[in-house]
């Protein structure tokens, strides 16, 4: 294997920790890598009035990959009242950082896996036939467009006088908020482009095509958002006419989409949207496999530039407790992506062998786990820490998968 350098962007809260605990798992691994720690997140915004700070961006640059935690993110104002006394009162607006990393990188496509992991506590089940129990696999992966629509930044309260005469151009505005006073609006903008549209459902098809899976599910809302939606509904026809006629396209609105997950979530393969209805939708498949503690993501560019992280946030009530009780799987799963995305596959499948057989077996569980509620006090009561969790990860991987003759590499696992 050749060695790299990793960019480590611990961030907030948790993020730090669980970042920590998946390069130990790495290392255990055999995966071969230096780690550059990255400064990002709320500590730089407080300190230095900018979450993610030119050096972060300029370490991204040189080395191409990385391992990102979690962010904190607070409401404007909250946000400008923690700024340092310095920097106060400076017109200084906080924005999150990952969002503006994607936007600076076009980190345009995000691929959330949601994947059921045998023997877990959490997965979804649901009553068949006759009452009996049913746990369906669930095997979906979504394409989130990473850098459009609602998360595009372009917003206004009390819109200036260009603005607003554009908005006063659209005969609905003129009905709708017409007589709203100007001082009473906020406008978010949800903005769609034919280029970034196309690129993730150009990703999403040839990934589906690439994995065997039969069909494709575009989830917007075409019948209502008629120029965004309807543009990418369009899109998607004439891709899959066009390259893909082999897989099938489903047409789904999210608000649909929420209800049949948990009714039929074997039905569906691999699944494309926008930004929001993207976040929306791989968060709910999350919790059927799980919750975020097992939700792993990569989002990557055009220009070799890629960051993993887990969907997760930053959960600040437990950062500061003596011993994490967080659950790293998700971090793990993101780094697995990782050493997917960089060939070294092989690494890839045994932590995850590892992980699988520790879920299966039952013996180490973490708090949400063994469904309770989070607190201090539930290492007491059982469940394993977040170092405990990954202690015996590495522990598969020393007996059972690293370095192993009788150990085999499974190319389709």
């Amino acid at each position: 294997m050749t060695r790299r350098t990793i960019v480590a962007m611990p961030g907030d809260g948790i993020g730090k920790v669980v970042l920590n605990e998946t390069i130990r798992i790495l290392n255990s691994a055999g995966f071969e890598a230096d780690y550059e720690e990255g400064d990002i997140g709320w500590e730089f915004w407080c300190k230095e009035g900018n979450p993610l700070p030119k050096r972060t961006i300029e370490l991204l640059k040189k080395h191409k990959i990385g391992l990102f935690g979690a962010i904190t993110s607070k409401p404007k104002d909250d946000a400008a009242n923690e700024l340092a006394p310095a920097l106060q009162n400076k017109g200084l607006v906080y924005s999150s950082p990952i969002v503006g990393l994607r936007q600076y990188f076009n980190l345009d496509i995000c691929i959330r896996p949601c994947k059921t992991y045998k023997g877990n506590p959490l997965n979804f089940i649901r009553r068949g036939k006759g009452g009996a129990i049913e746990e369906p696999i669930v095997d979906v992966v979504i394409f989130r467009q990473n850098t459009e629509g609602l998360y595009g930044g372009v917003e206004w309260s009390n819109p200036d006088n260009i603005v607003y005469a554009a908005l006063t151009s659209h005969p609905k505005f003129v009905k709708n908020f017409g007589s709203v006073p100007r001082e009473d609006l906020s406008i978010s903008t949800r903005i769609f482009t034919r280029t970034g549209t196309t690129r993730i459902l150009m990703a999403a098809f040839g990934y589906a095509k690439k994995n065997g899976y039969k069909s494709v599910t575009l989830c917007e809302k075409p019948n209502v958002i008629r120029e965004t939606s309807g543009m990418m509904f369009k899109l998607a026809q004439e891709i899959q006419k066009k390259k893909f006629p082999e897989i099938e396209l489903w047409n789904t609105n999210i608000d649909a989409q929420m209800m049949w997950l948990t009714k039929n979530p074997e039905n569906y393969g691999v699944i494309v949207a926008g930004n929001m209805f993207g976040d929306i939708v791989s968060d709910g498949f999350a919790g059927l496999i799980g919750g975020l503690g097992f939700a792993c993501s990569a989002q990557m560019s055009d220009e070799g530039i890629a960051v993993f992280e887990p969907t997760h946030g930053s959960a600040p009530k437990y950062a500061d407790y003596p011993v994490s009780i967080v659950n790293p799987i998700a971090m793990v799963e993101s780094a697995c992506m990782m050493l997917e995305y960089l060939e070294e596959k092989e690494v890839a499948a045994r932590i995850r062998k590892a992980v699988a057989e520790v879920i299966e077996e039952g013996k180490v569980q973490t708090y949400d786990m063994m469904k309770m509620t989070g607190s201090a006090d539930v290492l007491a009561n059982g469940a394993a820490s977040t170092q405990q969790m990954a202690d015996v990860i590495i522990e598969k991987l020393k007996t059972k998968y690293s370095n192993n003759p009788d150990y085999e590499y499974e190319k389709n696992s």
